[in-house]
């Protein structure tokens, strides 16, 4: 199952991907929604092999989640790959310059169940597709114009 979409950031590339790199407010974010994470690696810097730890409730369970980075181009790409129990996740945000003050983030979703249970899952979510979706594209859109918020605040 696959959830994919654009959004246009009035920002130049390099300052929306150090942005995106500020993993610390996503850490801050998912705890905010009830998440308990933490980075479980010693790097110092961001790039392939950093690591996280996620429990959060989902559709009445408390689910364990392991996160790795599997790619890191700056400024084109970050893909992170999370495992849990019987399903694996990659989200990947690639980087697009429109122009030197804009740039295009696309983001994307794909889960794939491992097991029985993960498969029920899964299919439960794509009868739901379109709603989640839409809530999908909405999030992504607010964490946009946060991003672009964030760098006007900065120049």
């Amino acid at each position: 199952m696959k959830f994919s979409t654009n959004e246009d950031i009035e920002a130049p590339i390099d300052a929306v991907f150090d942005l995106l790199c500020d993993f610390e407010a996503f850490e801050r974010s998912a705890m905010r929604r009830g998440a308990e994470v933490q980075r479980t690696d010693q790097l110092s810097v961001p790039g392939v092999g950093m690591t996280w730890q996620a429990a959060f409730h989902l559709r009445g369970r408390q689910r364990q989640m392991e996160v790795e980075m599997v790619s890191f181009e700056r400024p084109q790409e970050i893909v992170l790959e999370s495992t849990s129990p019987g399903t694996l996740a990659t989200t990947s945000f690639e980087l697009i310059a429109l122009s030197r003050s804009s740039t295009r983030v696309k983001v994307e979703i794909e889960i794939k169940p491992l097991n029985l249970s993960a498969r029920l899952l899964v299919q439960s979510l794509k009868l739901a597709k379109k709603s989640l979706t839409k809530k999908f594209k909405l999030r992504v859109a607010e964490y946009a114009k946060n991003l672009e918020d964030r760098y006007k605040r900065q120049a």
